[in-house]
């Protein structure tokens, strides 16, 4: 295994699911597991593949209740390719012996290999062969070569290649109980004698698709039909000997009614599998344009830290590529790489966007403009509840209704329970976090002052007519929600569910109101007196805004932030021998409630809630939102509180090593890497326990890129300038990544031994101002500058 090659040695059934989704190979559009093409879904292999926004509703009978959900569909396989000898069975590891089994996922060029030897008796062996890809310069199409030699015999293979319209989404355990057949009207044909196609449709949200493949090799190619299926057969001729090899090209272009640009998708992908070249030329353009990604995105970091953040950068880009800018999607949080979560879209982006931002702005841009195309709906969403403003859902899909599951299913007691999840309010605060972030970064005026400001200024209304004064307090509170944590969504005993006064709540939501009233009046006045027109903003509901931000109730308890008002009152945990009893209590949660028990009682959090304060705003700004709101938070108030909160957390999300480990680097540095390896190892390593194999994790992986980029660097975009404040990790303590800023395009830095150098490409865009805590510089293009670190 090399730096750019993730490498997994034998056939070992329990692990394929975890591989499958390490190997998923896409383009932004859409994506397909690396399972083999061999193999069929079943309690070993799943098969998968996703186009990014294509979602279906059904509705399922849980417990005595009709539950609609929307799922991202997984959407007609394309990869089925099998082979036997004559009269034999079709051959799969699970079905034949392998005697050599490999898959390289080529990060460098986006292509999977896969190798298998398999033994067929009286000293006859078949390699297979094939090479993989998703492609990343024409993101309708895929395509599978495969080669076959014979060792120890000559004769007739049998091979079948099949484009499968008969797939359910059935990937997830938790769902199997509910419907999952999302496709209808499941027609097949031939277009010429070596290309079938497929064409369907979701069942209620009517999305067409069209699916074309093309095969090529060196035998006669018969076409043929089964139900819900397009199929190839071909008998190949294999000779014995090492170096004689049967090649099959496997051409598949994929089109839906979501595309711009097409009358019929059906008609499209026919077209496009016509014409495309042969697999050779599609290798070479497909090499060409990830070359293009790595080197926008270039991150140079040593030694087994730097091979996990080239994968995780590998998904991320597969994920959400340039291809993206174009579509009306958000970010999935387990990216197009399974069913996990129904491909929803939550408050990920968080994690998401500041990292694209410095590499690939336009990207974030058309993710910013999916929020905003839902704009109308959280207002409505707010209205239905009583509140002007934006109330953006916590899960979203397709139209941006709330999809957050109404009920929830604990694997552990094997009971449906409900689901309060949806009172994660703190979601229109990502949103406009990321607003601000994205526009900071790329100096996108046009944006924040027209839909940025739109969705800012809504969501600054939300919080501010949420908020209830308390006089007894002299201050305004915020009641009935749940905070990041999760695990808290009541109180104990309480008839309803909710929490007052989650202080991350709180927090961002000062700070979306204190940035809305400073957005509004630096506007230009006429876009300013547009804005306020067309929301009916006038000047008291402005002045409540000004005094909502300052005075904004945030709890505190022994001397440290609570995470809501109350949650000094809750009981300890006995955690030892919770651990002792249960070794992995990640989810927690599903303990206590399968012991009758419920972790509302407990000071106990299942990811960072206060703390992911310190990982959203530098501690100057910190410092200043709490003096804002009239608190006073010093450097020990901090301490204390990351303190109390550590060993108070289980880690159930893969979220929390990231956060905690980006808190750690500056607040106790010594403790920070075992977090910061947490990260790195979630999805590798599966900490979950077995969550992987239903999609990677897209934030946490992101996560760890800007953890690198920005929190280790103390890198910020803010008031037209580059503001760093590194804090060196021993065991990260030399490494050098590109960023994009403000129209500068491949701005180089680089940390190594007590010095940050930073290197200017040149062109004609004007100087960069470069603020370090004891001084500032300014570079000008074509400029490098070597600064010496004094901490």
């Amino acid at each position: 295994m090399t730096d750019r090659t993730w490498a997994y040695e034998g056939y070992v059934p329990a692990d394929e699911r975890l591989r499958e989704s390490l190997c998923t190979l896409g383009n932004g559009r859409f994506a397909t597991r690396g399972a083999l093409p061999e193999c069929a879904a079943d309690g070993v292999h799943y098969p998968g593949t996703y186009v990014a926004g294509c979602y279906n509703r059904l509705t399922s009978e849980v417990s005595g209740r009709q539950v609609e959900n929307e799922d991202m569909v997984n959407v007609p396989n394309w990869l089925p390719l099998r082979f036997r000898l004559p009269g034999g069975p079709w051959l799969t590891p699970d079905t034949a012996p392998v005697l050599d089994h490999r898959m390289d996922l080529h990060l460098s060029s986006g292509l999977l290999e896969r190798r298998t030897r398999y033994g067929l008796g009286a000293g006859r062996e078949l390699s297979v062969r094939q090479q993989r890809l998703v492609h990343m310069a024409d993101p309708h199409l895929a395509a599978l070569r495969t080669e076959f030699t014979a060792h120890g015999f000559s004769g007739v293979l049998e091979v079948e290649s099949a484009l499968d319209g008969g797939v359910t989404n059935s990937g997830v355990a938790r769902y199997r109980d509910l419907k999952g057949r999302h496709l209808t009207h499941v027609h097949t044909g031939t277009a010429t004698p070596d290309t079938v196609w497929l064409r369907c449709r979701t069942s209620t949200s009517v999305s067409r698709i069209g699916m074309a493949a093309r095969l090529t090799a060196q035998a006669p190619v018969t076409a043929g039909h089964e139900d819900l299926r397009a199929v190839h057969r071909l008998s190949l001729e294999l000779a014995r000997g090492r170096t004689v090899t049967v090649t099959v090209d496997k051409t598949v272009a994929l089109h839906t009614s979501h595309d711009p640009a097409i009358s019929d998708p059906l008609n499209a992908a026919v077209d496009r599998a016509g014409r495309v070249p042969g697999f050779d030329e599609l290798l070479a353009s497909h090499l060409t344009a990830w070359d293009h990604l790595w080197r926008r995105a270039d991150l140079d970091v040593p030694g087994e830290a730097g091979r996990i953040l080239r994968l995780h950068l590998f998904h991320v880009l597969q994920t959400l590529s340039p291809h993206t800018a174009d579509l009306d999607v958000g970010v999935p949080a387990r990216g197009l790489h399974g069913e996990a979560y129904r491909g929803h879209v939550f408050w990920d982006e968080l994690f998401v966007l500041p990292y694209l931002n410095l590499h690939f702005p336009e990207v974030s841009r058309a993710l910013l403009r999916y929020r905003h195309r839902r704009l109308e709906e959280a207002c409505t969403a707010a209205r239905k509840a009583g509140h002007r403003g934006a109330m953006y859902p916590w899960q979203s899909g397709s139209d941006g209704r709330e999809e957050t599951q109404q009920l929830h299913l604990n694997p552990r007691s094997g009971r449906w329970l409900p689901d309060h999840s949806h009172l994660q309010h703190h979601v229109g605060s990502a949103i406009a976090y990321n607003v601000w972030q994205y526009c900071q970064a790329s100096g996108d005026t046009e944006f924040l002052h027209t839909k940025g400001a739109e969705m800012l200024l809504q969501i600054a209304r939300f919080w501010a007519d949420s908020a209830v004064y308390d006089a007894g307090l002299g201050r305004h509170r915020i009641k009935g929600v749940v905070g990041p944590d999760e695990y808290h969504d009541a109180y104990p005993g309480a008839a309803a569910p909710g929490l007052d006064d989650n202080a991350y709540t709180n927090v961002t939501a000062a700070w979306v109101l204190t940035r809305a009233l400073e957005l509004t009046a630096s506007l230009p006045e006429p876009r300013r007196r547009e804005l306020l027109e067309r929301t009916g903003l006038d000047g008291a509901e402005l002045a409540q805004w000004e005094d909502v931000s300052r005075t904004l109730h945030v709890p505190f308890h022994a001397g440290v932030v609570s995470q809501f008002e109350g949650y000094g009152d809750l009981a300890e945990l006995d955690w030892a021998a919770y651990r002792e009893k249960y070794g992995d209590i990640r989810r927690l949660d599903r303990i206590l409630e399968a012991e009758g028990d419920t972790v509302n009682r407990y000071q106990a959090s299942k990811q960072a809630d206060v703390l992911m304060l310190g990982c959203l705003f530098a501690p100057a700004e910190l410092h200043s939102l709490f003096l804002r709101l009239g608190y006073r938070l010093d450097e020990d108030t901090w301490l204390r509180t990351v303190d109390h909160y550590l060993h108070r957390t289980s880690h159930g999300s893969t979220l929390s090593g990231l956060v905690h480990g980006w808190i750690l680097a500056r607040a106790r540095r010594a403790e920070a890497w075992k977090f910061c390896q947490e990260a790195l190892r979630g999805d590798i390593a599966d900490v979950q326990g077995g969550t992987t194999g239903e999609g990677i994790h897209l934030g946490a992986m992101a996560g760890t890129l800007d953890l690198v980029q920005r929190g280790l660097t103390g890198l910020e975009t803010r008031q037209g300038a580059l503001w760093l404040d590194p804090v060196p990790l021993p065991e990260l303590s030399s490494y050098g990544f590109a960023l994009r800023y403000q129209g500068h395009w491949g701005v180089r830095l680089r940390l190594e031994r007590g010095q940050l150098e930073i290197a200017v490409p040149s062109s004609d865009r004007s100087p960069i101002d470069v603020r370090l805590p004891d001084r500032s510089v300014c570079l000008q293009p074509g400029e490098t500058g070597h600064l010496v670190l004094t901490h």
